[in-house]
């Protein structure tokens, strides 16, 4: 076990539950690392192990750069604290999640970011388009929800449901990117393609003129690509590793 592990935390819970934390304060730690938190706001949610329908979340006031396995606050369905913590619930983190996690049995992890490119290209009229490789791979895999303001009303939960169906990415208009995977690693992949692609396509949308388009057919092909379980292959044992060795090198800490 690593120094300094949260003793009170770790001997009270599941291995499962724990490796859960784990790579869950990883991405948080990920997402920082790669410029895509907003200060102590957007959210990362992962599904609890076991029936009772619990999960993960930040403890609202913590920079994602000091997320920790044993920091992480367990939330019913209601959004009631299971576990006692110093920090509250960010709401509308809770709003935006629960939405997912009630209906999505496969949604392990939940990513949300608030980016200047994801909310960019979430405001623009034209959406993701298929200008290059990277937005192509995911184009059949994102979904859209119309924005309703800060999302504290759980009354808003169906229809994000709903816009969201069996998708695994979604712009919200005028507010920000959301991925959703069955494991971190996948959630994590997932929302680092489409930021990429949004970022793409900001920059190709700057230089102003006409832009080279793709054969629909190669835009078909490769929006099913994208879908294939290829993708967690990738996600789960080539990217991940990966994410958590340079977490390891730059930002220790997270399993604690």
């Amino acid at each position: 076990m690593p120094n300094n592990v949260d003793v009170s935390v770790r001997n009270s819970i599941s291995d499962e539950e724990w490796e859960v934390r784990v790579n869950l304060a990883a991405t948080y730690r990920a997402v920082a690392i790669y410029g895509w938190d907003d200060l102590i706001f957007t959210h990362i949610s992962a599904r609890v192990p076991g029936p009772e329908h619990h999960f993960l979340i930040n403890p609202y006031g913590l920079m994602f750069e000091e997320i920790t396995a044993g920091s992480l606050v367990k939330v019913d369905m209601d959004g009631n604290p299971v576990t006692k913590s110093a920090f509250p619930v960010n709401p509308a983190g809770f709003t935006i999640h629960s939405a997912v996690h009630e209906v999505r049995e496969d949604a392990g992890c939940v990513i949300h970011l608030h980016t200047p490119d994801g909310t960019a290209v979430s405001t623009y009229e034209g959406r993701l388009l298929p200008l290059n490789q990277t937005a192509q791979l995911i184009l059949g895999d994102l979904a859209y929800h119309d924005y309703e303001g800060v999302a504290l009303d759980h009354d808003e939960r169906p229809r994000i449901q709903n816009d969201l169906g069996s998708k695994n990415l979604m712009l919200l208009h005028n507010h920000g990117t959301l991925a959703v995977g069955r494991t971190a690693a996948e959630a994590f992949t997932r929302m680092y393609y489409l930021e990429r692609a949004c970022t793409m396509q900001v920059r190709t949308l700057m230089q102003g003129g006409a832009q080279h388009a793709t054969e629909e057919p190669v835009i078909e092909s490769n929006a099913e690509l994208g879908k294939s379980e290829g993708f967690a292959k990738l996600a789960n044992q080539l990217v991940w590793p990966a994410i958590l060795r340079k977490l390891d090198r730059v930002n220790p800490g997270f399993r604690q």
